[in-house]
C-alpha cells in the first residue's frame, strides 16, 4: 500500500515513550475491561502503600477491582511541559479520560496543555467515544494536530464505537481491537487510518481465534486502513496457552505495522520548530506555538 509505511522505517518512533496520567481511577465500561491491567498495577501499588489509589480500587476482591471512584492528579497535570525533547505520549493509560466523573472543565485543560506542546505525539484511547466526540464538536471545537484519537472494540457488541470515531473531527483515527475476544460483526473501517489487534494476555485471558483477526484484515484491506498486529497474548494462533513472548506477534507469517505515512508529519515540524524558537525565544515560544494552534479550524 503506497500511503501506508511500517512504522519501525519512522524517525518518529525513535522517541522516548511516556504515560502521561491526569486522572486516577476508572470504572469497567464493557466486557474487555474485566481483566484490565491497570485495576491490577493500581492494586499492587496500593498495597504497597501507594495512598493517591486509596478509595480507588477495591481489594477485598480475589482480584483487584476498580470501585468507579475518579479523582485528579494535579501534581501530574502540567507533566509534559517538563518534557522539552518530542515524545510519544499516552494519554491516561491507566483509565478513561471520557469516563463521566470527569468534568469538562478539567478535559479543556487537559487539552490546553496538549495544545501548548505540540513538539509531543498524544495518542488517546477511550471506550467512551459518545463523550469524545461530544466533547470535541460542541466544548474544545478544536482539533489537535498533535493527538491521535481511537477508541476500544473487543467484540460485535462494542463495534458501534467505531462510528463515534469516524464521526468526530480528528487528524488521525484509529481503533484497538485489543482484548479481540469475539468475533466483531460486520464493521466498515472507513475514515480510519489504522487499527491495531491484539489478544488479551494474563492469567484469566480469554483466547482470540484466527478467523476473527482474519475478518478485520480484510476490512481494512477493503477500506484502505492500515493494519497492525500487536500480540496474541496468552493463547497462540494453535489456541495453547503460553507465554505472550513464545506466542509472538507473527500474523499471516509476518509482523504488521502500518502507519498513515502523513501521521507524524505535524508533530516532526513542530518538534524542529519548538528547538529553533527555544534558542531563540526560551519560554516564550510555548505561546507562540499555541497562538498558532489554537487558530486552527475543525479538521473534519
Amino acid at each position: 500500500m503506497s500511503s501506508r509505511l511500517n512504522a519501525k522505517n519512522n524517525s518518529a518512533l525513535n522517541w522516548k515513550e511516556e504515560a502521561w496520567n491526569p486522572i486516577l481511577g476508572c470504572n469497567i465500561a464493557s466486557a474487555g475491561c474485566r481483566h484490565c491491567y491497570a485495576m491490577g498495577i493500581a492494586g499492587n501499588l496500593l498495597r504497597k502503600g501507594v495512598s493517591k489509589y486509596e478509595g480507588l480500587v477495591d481489594l477485598s476482591r480475589r482480584y483487584p477491582v476498580w470501585t468507579g471512584v475518579l479523582r485528579p492528579d494535579l501534581k501530574r497535570l502540567e507533566l509534559p511541559y517538563s518534557w522539552t525533547k518530542p515524545r510519544r505520549v499516552f494519554v491516561n493509560s491507566m483509565t478513561d479520560l471520557f469516563e463521566q466523573a470527569v468534568p469538562d472543565d478539567y478535559l479543556l485543560k487537559i487539552w490546553e496543555i496538549m495544545a501548548k506542546t505540540p513538539w509531543h505525539l498524544y495518542f488517546l484511547l477511550t471506550k467512551r467515544p459518545e463523550r469524545l466526540q461530544h466533547f470535541i464538536s460542541k466544548i474544545a471545537k478544536r482539533t489537535l494536530p498533535n493527538l491521535w484519537i481511537g477508541a476500544s472494540v473487543e467484540h460485535q457488541k462494542t463495534a458501534e464505537r467505531i462510528q463515534f470515531i469516524r464521526e468526530t473531527p480528528a487528524a488521525i483515527r484509529f481503533i484497538s481491537f485489543e482484548p479481540l475476544i469475539g468475533d466483531v460483526g460486520k464493521i466498515n473501517l472507513k475514515e480510519i487510518d489504522f487499527i491495531y489487534v491484539g489478544g488479551e494476555s494474563g492469567l484469566r485471558a480469554r483466547p482470540m481465534q484466527h478467523e476473527w483477526i482474519e475478518h478485520i484484515f480484510q476490512t481494512a484491506r477493503r477500506d484502505g486502513t492500515g493494519f497492525s498486529f500487536h500480540q496474541w497474548g496468552a493463547y497462540g494462533e494453535d489456541g495453547i496457552k503460553r507465554s505472550r513472548k513464545e506466542n509472538g506477534n507473527l500474523f499471516k507469517g509476518k509482523t504488521w505495522h502500518e502507519i498513515p505515512v502523513s501521521a507524524y508529519d505535524f508533530v516532526l515540524e513542530a518538534s524542529k520548530r519548538w528547538q529553533s524558537q527555544q534558542c531563540l525565544s526560551g519560554k516564550s515560544a510555548k505561546r507562540d506555538l499555541f497562538h498558532k494552534i489554537s487558530e486552527n479550524p475543525l479538521l473534519l
